[in-house]
This record gives structure tokens, sequence and C-alpha cells, in this order.
């Protein structure tokens, strides 16, 4: 009877060891991948963004030249 309880005592602390021990971890190394690619991928957004604004700014200030230019025009037009 004794080694009955002992069997059975050792099982549970055994059981409620294995159930305690941490989950294994994961390797460090893969996640970093992942984030240097988004941090890559961000900074080309960035600069296509940075592009695109420079050339709207450009469209948008050629485009008033040219109407300041027709409108001198049609007041010189209408001058004479």
């Amino acid at each position: 009877m004794k080694k009955a309880i002992a069997a059975l005592i050792s099982t549970l602390f055994a059981g409620a060891v294995f159930a305690q021990a941490p989950a294994p971890a994961a390797p460090a190394a893969a996640p970093a991948a992942p984030k240097a690619e988004m941090k890559a991928e961000t900074k080309a957004e960035a600069k296509e963004m940075k592009e695109t604004k420079a050339k709207t700014a450009k469209a948008k200030t050629a485009k008033a030249k040219t109407t300041k230019a027709k409108t001198a025009k049609k007041t010189e037009g209408e001058k004479k």
C-alpha cells in the first residue's frame, strides 16, 4: 500500500512539474528578417510618395505659369 501511495504522489508531482514547464522558445532570428524587409518597404514607399509630391508640385507650378501667361495675353489684348 505504501508503494502505491508513493507511486501516486510521485506521478502527481511529475504531472504538475510537466504542466508548468515553459513552452520552447521560438528562434529569435526569424522575426528579424521580416522586420528589416518591412522597414525597407516603408522607406521605398516614403521615397515614392516624396517623388510623387514633387512631380505634382511641379505640374501645379507649370499650370499656374501657363494660366498666368494666358491671363496676361488677354489683358494685353483688351488694353489695345
